[in-house]
């Protein structure tokens, strides 16, 4: 555990590097790319591991071309989100299109509130501060602490510059329900990895057997908001699109289990469209079904 003090000289050193301009941050990604990739080999035997069972027809040498584009993006991804200390709302705003946004603006205009599902796809970082430079309504986007309390607040800070709201999971329903009267969109990460005592839900997804976090759409049935999905593209170095689609208008008449396969059936085509910018580093397959119910 990093004592506090140490974790404020970390603070400090971060935000003095990302008032560095982009250029040379991403000159840091690429020297930071080949010491993950070829140094301390950073998770390699995870990400080759997952990057097998998801795409099990891929060719070696397939498979191999994506870890390597990955382990670039993860560099770059890291260097943006230290950008994110500093960076103003603007900035940001400026590195990201946004697409079909008539869906959100139909639930706006009737003062509707809605719930929006994303992935670890892209820079997610980025998106929680440019979603409220964009929407109407008030942003509050679910996450899991940090464990280290001083960079946890350090990140909050950051993420709340531009007027989002970050709400702990296990409060979630609670903050949701106390501002019932106020126009919002409620952000959920829906690739998130349940917890042991969590896992009730599994589901085919990149060709494995795969436990499925279901508070989206327990939220959407108590609720009845509807549910939007940001499916995020990669457009180029530092730049992103965001597409809204539609998952459900009317959640209290979905069916069990609905909204969660159509939520989480968008992030696997996007995946397979773009693999190399999904979080293939994490292990999103720890549990094992038999193991677990």
């Amino acid at each position: 555990m990093i004592n506090k003090g140490l974790s404020k000289v970390l603070t400090v050193f971060l935000y003095a590097i990302s008032l560095l301009p982009m250029p040379i941050l991403y000159l840091l990604a690429d020297v930071l790319f080949y010491f993950l990739y070829y140094i301390i080999k950073y998770r390699k035997q995870v990400v080759a591991e997952n990057l097998k069972n998801s795409f099990p027809n891929k060719t070696a040498e397939e498979l191999k071309a994506i870890e390597k584009e990955y382990f670039s993006y993860l560099a770059d991804l890291i260097v943006e989100i230290v950008k994110m200390f500093s960076a103003s709302p603007e900035f940001l705003k400026s590195k990201y299109t946004f697409t079909n946004y008539q869906l959100v603006a139909k639930y706006e205009a009737e003062n509707k509130s809605y719930l929006i599902g994303v992935g670890h796809y892209g820079n997610w970082e980025w998106n929680t501060i440019v979603t409220p430079t964009v929407l109407k309504a008030q942003t509050l986007i679910i996450y899991k602490p940090l464990q280290n309390q001083f960079f946890d607040d350090f990140f909050k800070k950051a993420r709340e510059k531009s007027g989002t709201k970050m709400i702990r999971m296990k409060i979630a329903l609670r903050e949701i329900v106390k501002h019932r009267n106020q126009l919002t969109t409620t952000v959920f990460a829906s690739d998130q990895t349940p917890t042991p005592d969590d896992v009730h839900y599994w589901l085919p997804f990149l060709n494995q057997n795969t436990p499925v976090f279901s508070g989206l759409e327990k939220v959407a049935k108590t609720t009845n908001y509807p549910v939007i999905f940001c499916d995020m593209q990669r457009i180029k170095r530092g730049h992103y699109a965001c597409d809204f689609k539609l998952v459900c208008d009317n959640p209290a008449e979905a069916a069990d289990l609905e909204i969660t396969k159509k939520h989480v059936a968008l992030l696997e085509n996007r995946i397979n469209l773009e693999p190399a910018y999904w979080l293939w580093s994490h292990k999103r397959w720890k549990y094992k079904q038999n193991n677990n119910g």
